[in-house]
């Protein structure tokens, strides 16, 4: 089960040191804390970064204890990059620690993304041997065409029979 915005909210405190079994947080800082939450997260969504958070159609819609709806992959990029947000707002200054590991998992969630995107292709038939390749006794200077050409496009499925 994912995360609720609240526990992401809660534990971004925790690491600007203001837990909350230190310091009481109130329901409007807790609020506006999980506003910033959606922000950081509409702007990842619009770099493409998509974890399916979801983001409310305006601020006053937002609410605590809604599930987040994202992966365990991506829990410590959004605590601490959230963290690194709102320290200021309470007159705190981040650790350098928390700034190397808050961009550490931002990167380590970059990767992980770009890796389940990653789509195989084959070889065109214009692509060149190259240098190396010797066997040009065919006289074609040429990779061979693809036995089977995919016939999907980018946004549809193939099909195994």
């Amino acid at each position: 089960m994912a995360y609720t915005k609240r526990e992401f909210v809660t534990a971004a405190f925790e690491e600007i040191g203001l837990a909350s079994f230190v310091y009481d947080l109130t329901t409007d800082e807790l609020t506006a804390a999980c506003k910033r939450l959606d922000a950081m997260m509409a702007e990842w969504n619009a770099k493409g970064v998509r974890l399916g958070y979801p983001i409310p159609t305006s601020p006053s819609s937002t609410n605590l204890d809604d599930d987040s709806g994202v992966t365990d992959m991506a829990n410590e990029a959004i605590i601490l990059n959230l963290a690194i947000r709102i320290a200021p707002g309470y007159g705190k200054q981040v650790s350098p620690d928390t700034k190397m590991a808050a961009k550490q998992a931002y990167n380590t969630l970059l990767g992980r993304l770009m890796a389940d995107s990653m789509v195989e292709k084959q070889l065109p038939g214009t692509l060149p041997k190259g240098a190396g390749h010797r066997t040009w006794s065919d006289g074609d200077p040429f990779m061979p065409e693809p036995a089977d050409p995919l016939l999907a496009g980018p946004d549809s499925e193939l099909e195994f029979i």
